[in-house]
This record gives structure tokens, sequence and C-alpha cells, in this order.
């Protein structure tokens, strides 16, 4: 199927991130919204259940997934030469070191 097979692979890849973005990020304001304007104790405190922690780092995960599979997408119309290449590794990295960051930021808060 050569590069038919990969597109496919990379449209429902995109297609899943969205949907559960959709209510995701929904979940996300939520439990940000109501820790907005609180002291740090209390922060840490509510971040530190299952249910807020587990929220904060699924959207963080599948949010990043979507980004890098957004700008591949850019990077695949737009970029040429060895730059092609470059940019690619750069938002693979990119994407994975903030969701290591934001996964030990998380588990620091919530452990």
């Amino acid at each position: 199927m050569g590069n038919s097979k990969a597109l496919i692979n990379h449209h429902f890849e995109m297609k899943l991130t969205s949907i559960a973005l959709f209510f995701l990020i929904p979940l996300f304001i939520f439990i940000f919204g109501s820790v907005i304007g609180e002291d740090h104790g209390t922060v840490v405190e509510y971040l530190s259940t299952p249910f807020p922690a587990l929220i904060v780092a699924l959207t963080l995960i599948i949010g990043m997934q979507h980004f890098q599979s957004g700008a591949q997408t850019l990077i695949e119309d737009y970029v040429r030469g060895s730059q092609y290449r470059i940019a690619l590794i750069f938002v693979k990295v990119l994407s994975y070191f903030l969701m290591v960051v934001g996964l030990y930021s998380i588990a620091k808060i919530a452990l």
C-alpha cells in the first residue's frame, strides 16, 4: 500500500486525537478553572488526587501527540530538502520533551 497506508494512518491518528481532545479539554478547563486563584498548597492538594492528575496527564500526552501530527503535516507540505528532516526531528524531540517534562511535573505533584 506504500504511502497511501501511511497517509490513512496519519489521518486516522489526527481524527482520534481530535475526538479525545474534544472530551478532555472541557474537563481540563474545569479542573484548572476550579483552582485558579487558590494558594499553592490548595492547588497541589487538589492536583494530587488521581482524577485531576489523570485528566491533566492525558490532556498533555494527547495534546502533544496531536501537535506533533499537525506540525508534521505542515512540515511535509511546506519544507523541502535537508531542512525537512531537521524540522521533523525538531518537532518530534520538542513534543516528546514537553511530554516528559509535563509528566514529571504531574508525577512530582501527585506523589
